[in-house]
């Protein structure tokens, strides 16, 4: 009797074992092939990275570069043993998050050279901060900075380079410096007749397009396209754009392919499931960088050296503003700006979902600061060096918060540039609005 029962309960649990298995099993084709379930919709985002039957048979027999960094990622499924646990099945599934290096390797792809772009291929450097050249420790390919002594990959650098495979997560605004890597990339592929594939990836931006327009003569590497601040692209839209408007040298262009998103369009929510850089570290962050980043070019600190920079704002010399913060050396800035001082602002990490570039927080401190009797000998609310107008593509906006424009008086300034730069980015889009 008390062996009938045991063999029975036996008989359950591995009953249970094997159907939570394939329970799993069909979870994994969903998650696996990428990620975030969008919001009022059961479908999945398939990213371009997910879908490697479709470039694996590109990069067969061909010797790689590839532009990547912490964000060029895909999900495989594990199977492990469970030999621990002897009453449950032998094997157990797994779905394990793979670098696309990683993974490439394990599918017998001759990788040549990888290039990192701003913040390096592990992607821990400062805003800024300039990478050196490489041997990466796990694999001992060679990396190349693309943020260090060039920007633009040389000859030399792409010497073996039979095709390039661009997987870099961008986050749809014109002074986030990926795009800028891509043009470049582009640029050398075309010039040494290297053919480029871009592995698209959702943007978390592209339910907008807002900005100032960049203006010619104020291009820089936070801005080189006449595009608004916000676009409204994926990456791969962008590299068509760059391509069909003839934006590289001497007008040339690149032998292109785009490795497509699946399920996707541009209103769809996507959390990103790592950090594209140091500093923005949530999707509340990324959210709001649009707007805060301007702040880059004053004398305004965004929280760098705090645990929630690109959620706040604040300076020393704003005692009006009742939230505070003291920006410390941390891993995302190790000499943050006003190191040490208490800094009054605001704190916007309970501020909603943003449709549009807010600018009443950029007047809003000019107009305190030029009213406080708190300020050094000296100060200037814009940085000497005019790094603002770089960042907003024109000196037409720092010109309009001197003469105290409202918000309202400089969107609408705004508003012919962008009816036409809709009509050139609708030539470029591979998924609806």
């Amino acid at each position: 009797m008390n062996q009938v029962k045991l063999n029975s309960k036996n008989f359950f649990f591995k009953y249970t074992q094997l159907f939570s298995i394939f329970f799993c099993f069909c979870l994994i084709s969903l998650s696996a092939q990428n990620i975030k379930s969008t919001k009022n919709t059961n479908e999945t985002i398939i990213t371009g990275a997910q879908q490697y039957e479709k470039y694996i048979p590109l990069l067969s027999d061909k010797k790689v570069g590839i532009v990547t960094n912490q964000t060029g990622i895909l999900y495989v499924q594990n199977i492990y043993n469970n030999s621990d646990h002897p009453d449950m099945s032998e094997k157990s599934i797994k779905i394990d998050t793979i670098s696309i290096v990683d993974f490439l390797l394990s599918k017998n792809i001759k990788i040549e050279k990888i290039f990192s772009p701003e913040h390096g291929f592990r992607g821990k450097a400062d805003a800024g901060e300039q990478v050196k050249d490489e041997k990466d420790s796990k694999t001992n390919i060679h990396v190349i900075s693309l943020y260090g002594k060039n920007k633009k990959p040389t000859t030399e650098q792409l010497k073996g380079v039979e095709i390039i495979l661009f997987d870099l997560q961008d986050v749809g605004v014109r002074f986030y410096t990926y795009i800028s890597t891509l043009h470049y990339v582009m640029e050398a592929a075309a010039e040494n007749n290297i053919p480029v594939i871009v592995l698209d990836r959702p943007n978390p931006n592209a339910h907008y397009i807002d900005g100032p327009v960049l203006k010619q003569g104020f291009e820089s590497f936070v801005g080189m396209h006449r595009v608004p601040v916000v676009y409204g692209m994926t990456i791969g839209e962008y590299a068509l754009m760059i391509n069909g408007e003839k934006w590289l040298k001497n007008k040339v262009s690149c032998d292109l392919t785009v490795i497509k998103l699946q399920n996707y369009n541009h209103k769809l929510k996507y959390s990103l499931p790592v950090n594209p850089s140091p500093n923005l570290r949530t999707d509340h962050a990324i959210n709001l960088y649009p707007s805060l980043c301007f702040f880059e070019g004053t004398n305004v600190s965004v929280g760098r050296g705090t645990d929630f920079p690109f959620e706040m704002y604040g300076s020393p010399f704003n005692t009006a503003f009742t939230d505070e913060f003291i920006p410390q050396p941390n891993k995302g800035d190790k000499n943050p700006k006003y190191k040490g001082q208490i800094c009054y602002g605001e704190d916007l990490r309970d501020e909603p979902f943003l449709s549009e570039i807010n600018l009443e927080w950029l007047l809003t401190i000019y107009y305190n600061s030029t009213n406080s009797t708190n300020l050094p000998v000296g100060y200037s609310f814009f940085n000497k060096n005019l790094f603002f107008d770089k960042l907003a593509g024109t000196d037409l906006l720092r010109k309009q918060i001197l003469a105290r424009k409202s918000e309202q008086e400089i969107k609408l300034s705004w508003k012919k540039d962008l009816e036409d730069f809709k009509i050139v980015r609708s030539k470029y889009l591979l998924y609806p609005d």
